[in-house]
């Protein structure tokens, strides 16, 4: 006999266990599956404990600039098993918590791989599990380059990169997206030498231009080198390390590599083509509420394509179990979704670039305020950076924004809830910003964009 349920979700990620949790608040019987540990890998080995990495090396940096705050750090040093046992313990604590909900809201935990055997069925390991509604939430996995797959070993993917054995001393980082910019950062400030290379024309290539061009110029600042418009055509390993052929630079030496080239989603080998589910480039084909087109059959977060991010995948399985529920929530869109990247600078966006806006015919008027600027970010010792507003120059809607600096990966979310809202500079205007602030940079935009700046 199958145990039977209400709702079966199918993988632990960020989407998949606040699915369940909502579908329990809701009376839903839920049963969850997943073949490693609870939080998927979001919390086990991508966001949580790559900022408990970044944050070291934050401090480290602080450590070694110590004079620049009239302090004195005498031979600052690190144990490099410690910072990682600091990560591991972190996402070890968040799992244990994931569990504790999992407990609290009643939701049947079912360890092992799943795959989908019927219409409302699901077999995993051998167990026969029943439910009208299946909701996938597999995720994806870190793409290779087809000429040299990771090896754990000199070739890493992000998952071998946070639990390193030893220090890289000359790190290639292929890729530049946030994964890839995080570890470059990450990495260079714990003394690596680390050179970056993408394959379009810039890094950061979905923030806005200048944004890029801004943490370009930072990061070669730093110490780093970046090839843009260029590529690996070999990589070579030997037990000594890594020989790349970068295209436009040649063959270089380095002790490792990190490929951040994307990913693949998990869609594969879990029984979606037997059941006729639809998928594009391996990524399952959803309406606005998770539905596939198969009935009960449902779909969300990475598995679905991009963005690839666990706030995305978050909301999107809150939509789904509510539709799922008869509650008639909103259609779930992507237009108004915070993207952050944690290096050092650190960098914050929602909606179009200046670019996008103009590619889409909007008239635009455009902001921008100077970290110089703020008296709070000087005080900080971290007055390099900006923030630039867009918008609409007929209605006033504030179309998008994007920040690089010092803890703008906090204040984006102003913004987010003033696009929510649909907020216009009259009201931005109007607000009272509290001093000495960063988020005062954030009302300096806007009144740049309208003639109105203060402080510049």
């Amino acid at each position: 006999m199958a145990d039977t349920y209400d709702l079966i979700v199918l993988g632990s990620g960020p989407g998949g266990y606040v699915a369940a949790i909502r579908a329990s608040q809701l009376g839903l019987k839920v049963a969850i599956v997943e073949r490693e540990k609870l939080g998927g890998i979001c919390l086990n080995w991508g966001c949580i404990p790559t900022k408990a990495l970044l944050r070291t090396s934050e401090i480290n940096h602080y450590l070694t600039h110590a004079s620049a705050y009239g302090l004195s750090a005498e031979k600052v040093g690190f144990d490099l098993a410690a910072i990682v046992e600091r990560s591991r313990k972190v996402a070890g604590q968040l799992n244990m918590g994931v569990k504790g909900l999992m407990k609290k809201h009643k939701i049947a935990v079912v360890e092992g791989e799943g795959k989908l055997t019927g219409k409302g069925k699901l077999d995993v390991g051998g167990k026969a599990l029943e439910a009208k509604h299946i909701i996938v939430a597999t995720g994806a996995r870190a793409r290779d380059l087809p000429f040299a797959k990771a090896d754990g070993e000199r070739i890493w993917t992000y998952r071998h990169a946070m639990v390193p054995k030893e220090m890289p001393t000359k790190l290639l980082v292929i890729g530049s997206g946030a994964i890839g910019v995080e570890f470059a950062s990450f990495y260079s400030d714990m003394g690596a030498e680390v050179t970056i290379v993408e394959m379009l024309e810039r890094i950061l290539p979905v923030e806005d231009e200048e944004v890029s061009a801004f943490v370009h110029k930072a990061l070669v600042k730093q110490g780093m080198t970046i090839h843009v418009g260029s590529g690996v055509d070999t990589l070579e390993t030997s037990k000594a390390g890594v020989k790349a052929t970068i295209k436009g630079a040649g063959a270089q030496d380095f002790s490792h590599a990190i490929v951040a080239i994307g990913i693949v989603p998990n869609s594969e080998g879990i029984g979606l083509e037997a059941l006729g589910v639809k998928t594009e480039r391996g990524h399952i084909v959803t309406d606005g509420y998770g539905r596939t087109n198969v009935e009960g059959i449902y779909a969300i977060g990475d598995v679905c394509g991009p963005p690839w991010l666990a706030h995305k995948a978050s909301h999107e399985g809150v939509v789904c179990v509510e539709a799922i529920a008869g509650l008639k929530p909103h259609r779930f869109e992507t237009w108004n979704i915070p993207g952050c990247t944690y290096s050092r600078p650190q960098v914050a966006s929602v909606g179009f670039t200046e670019a996008a806006a103009r590619a889409a015919g909007r008239k635009v008027r455009v902001g921008k305020f100077p970290f110089i600027g703020n008296g709070k970010a000087i005080a900080l010792g971290e007055a390099e950076g900006f923030v630039k507003t867009v918008f609409d120059q007929a209605t006033g809607e504030l179309l998008g924004a994007h920040m690089v600096g010092a803890e703008v990966t906090e204040l984006i979310q102003g913004y987010v809830v003033a696009r929510q809202l649909e907020t216009t500079e009259a009201e931005l205007i109007e607000t009272v910003f509290p001093h000495p602030t960063l988020s005062e940079m954030m009302h300096e935009s806007v009144l740049d964009a309208y003639g109105r700046v203060l402080h510049m």
